[in-house]
């Protein structure tokens, strides 16, 4: 009971904080509702905890043997990053839903794929809770995660659709666009120095 406690402990602490694609769950939730960010958020689950599955199984030691790989994932993911906070920063603020493009499935999964932090938190995890040397636990982690992670992530979008009611005027949803767009930016250089220049 202890560990189960522990195991969600961790897998809530890790979907709920502020990152890359919680923030494009929040701009998505407060642009076009939450109803169109559950694709993004969909993925995004889907995407960590299958990352998190395979490295359980022993991914990561691939991972270790071929720094090229990271390295990899790491200019792809900044870059994906940089195009979601670009969209946000040119946004021109219009209520009209024509005007913001929905993240979609496989861009949510493909942004945990390509974040070192995600691997990262999923090598912990697996190293934590010793998962690459008990398979039951493993299972049991991937699905306790899954449900988590889901509500985690989604919890953004359900914010962002509550914050709308106080950014209805043009101006005021650029300034959040702009805010959450440059965040974004800022991230994706973050991650690029963390991975190369400390």
């Amino acid at each position: 009971m202890d560990q189960t406690a522990a195991m969600a402990l961790f897998a809530l602490t890790m979907s709920i904080s502020p990152g890359p694609v919680n923030l494009i769950t929040l701009s998505t939730g407060l642009n076009l509702g939450v109803r169109n960010a559950l694709g993004f958020v969909s993925g995004a689950t889907a995407g960590f905890t299958l990352l998190l599955f395979l490295i359980g199984l022993g991914l990561s030691a691939i991972a270790q043997r071929y720094g090229f790989v990271i390295d990899t994932l790491t200019f792809l993911g900044a870059g994906l990053i940089v195009y979601f906070g670009f969209k946000l920063l040119t946004s021109s603020g219009d209520l009209n839903e024509g005007d913001h493009t929905k993240p979609s499935f496989w861009q949510g999964a493909a942004l945990q794929w390509l974040n070192p932090k995600a691997w990262g938190a999923c090598i912990a995890a697996v190293g934590l809770f010793e998962l690459d040397q008990n398979p039951s636990a493993l299972y049991f982690f991937v699905c306790l995660y899954c449900v988590i992670c889901f509500f985690g992530i989604g919890s953004w979008a359900v914010f962002g659709s509550q914050v709308e009611r106080y950014m209805r005027t043009p101006t005021r949803r650029i300034l959040l666009n702009r805010l959450l767009g440059g965040t974004l930016i800022l991230l994706a250089v973050f991650l690029l120095w963390q991975q190369f220049f400390r």
